[in-house]
């Protein structure tokens, strides 16, 4: 498997009140002091295995002091496999409790931080609700599930003063910064344009499949929380969760939060004025999914335009790269992805830039855990690599993409509103409804 595989403002009201929750007790609302404070040692726990959850659980035990105390999975065939992979990573399977329900292991006060997993519609719930108790959050990409969502999660941070980190696990990598700096340098001139692509050769959603009951040790309720109740189909559950609205919102927000982040970090922006999205399913159009295999979107802003453009099924992608962000300039363009960066010079410049090409020399999930911890201990959370307004940020806009797409129109974003300016979208696409029970929550 390659390595690509493993890896603002007031909303129109959303409700009004206090914080509503899903049933947490009442005693584990209370801040609690932590022990590891004096010892060092730091106890995790994490909920959503089987995936970068567990990817960000290993890679956060090879820092110092970190200890991992709990496991929570829907799926307790998952719970039982990583289980049996603890005693490879040194880890005594005796001091590790398993949970089903997330809640009830959010009541342990033993677990000092906890790493979320899980698919995207579970991202907001989970975050708001383990800083409620005490917890600081290591939450992946992307954030939450709508606008609202992330919104949410900055107001919970903000109130309840926890560290969360994003798993956006680029902002930590030295190449990207690097590259980065290059941009902000002006040696590339005006940049008019930034290219932002993901060309994904490998993935590929599942064939259309009958529904069916639940595999056996699938908590398949506890899957869907929030989400619409359907009958389970395995083409929706664990990998393919991604190509289906109701959960996640495909390529745009699954790579698209990584790439565009550098995109709009690079241009020094926040929100594009307006958005406009074409695609559908043009690769796959008989297998099992929602979101479109193919989009480009295109978003403006006040000096340059941003495009967004990818496609499952193909790793041929612009610069001959499967992925990256190219920063357009009248000097050179700088081309930017995993695997390093470089410059392509205009030939008729007369300001040459050079042409550098960095390669990676770290790994920047590593470093981007070692961050979390190190925040946590030293209690500055400013020095988080990807705090959780940047995860918002860039999921706000990857966002507007698919609601451009799905409403058909050139969409405009009213900033001062925090909203757009057609009140039909807004309505139909600002929040996703909560369902089986759950609300929303709300800061």
């Amino acid at each position: 498997m390659s390595s690509r595989r493993k890896f603002l403002t007031d909303s129109s009201r959303v409700a009004a009140g206090g914080l509503l929750l899903s049933g947490l007790s009442p005693k584990v609302f209370a801040i609690h002091k932590s022990r590891f404070a004096a010892a060092g040692q730091l106890n995790i726990a994490a909920i959503g295995i089987k995936g970068m959850g567990w990817a960000d659980t290993k890679s956060a035990l090879k820092v110092q002091g970190v200890n991992l105390v709990g496991l929570c999975d829907v799926d307790k065939n998952v719970l039982d496999s990583r289980m049996n992979e603890l005693s490879g990573l040194n880890v005594d399977a005796s001091k590790v409790k398993i949970y089903g329900d997330y809640r009830k292991m959010l009541e342990n006060k033993d677990i000092d931080a906890v790493i979320i997993g899980t698919p995207d519609h579970w991202h907001c719930l989970q975050m708001v609700e383990a800083c409620q108790a005490g917890k600081h959050v290591y939450v992946e990409k992307p954030i939450g599930n709508s606008i609202v969502e992330c919104r949410a999660m900055v107001a919970a941070q903000k109130r309840y003063n926890k560290a969360v980190q994003v798993g956006q696990w680029q902002r930590s990598q030295q190449h990207f910064r690097d590259a980065i700096e290059y941009v902000h340098s002006g040696k590339l001139g005006n940049i008019r344009t930034a290219k932002v692509w993901c060309y994904q050769g490998w993935m590929k959603p599942d064939i259309v499949q009958p529904d069916s009951a639940p595999p056996p040790g699938v908590d398949y309720a506890g899957w869907l929380g929030p989400a619409p109740k359907k009958p389970f189909n395995a083409s929706r559950f664990h990998f393919n969760f991604r190509w289906f609205w109701d959960y996640a919102g495909g390529l745009m927000t699954d790579w698209g939060v990584h790439l565009l982040d550098y995109a709009l970090f690079g241009m020094k922006a926040d929100v594009p004025k307006t958005v406009v999205a074409l695609g559908g399913k043009f690769a796959y159009p008989e297998l099992a999914q929602e979101t479109p295999d193919t989009l480009t979107t295109l978003y403006e802003f006040d000096k340059f335009n941003l495009v967004w453009d990818h496609a499952m099924g193909i790793d041929n992608g612009q610069y001959g790269r499967d992925h990256g962000i190219a920063f357009v300039g009248n000097n050179g363009t700088l081309v930017l992805d995993r695997g390093g960066w470089e410059i392509i010079e205009e030939k008729n410049s007369k300001n040459k830039v050079g042409k550098p090409h960095v390669k990676p020399s770290e790994s920047g999930l590593d470093k981007h855990t070692d961050n979390f911890v190190s925040a946590i201990r030293s209690g500055q959370y400013d020095q988080l690599t990807a705090p959780i307004q940047v995860g918002a940020d860039v999921a706000i806009v990857a966002q507007m993409g698919n609601i451009a797409f799905r409403s058909g129109k050139r969409v405009v974003w009213n900033k001062a509103a925090g909203k757009f300016t057609d009140d039909a979208i807004n309505k139909e696409y600002l929040a996703k409804p909560y369902h089986n029970g759950y609300r929303i929550p709300v800061v």
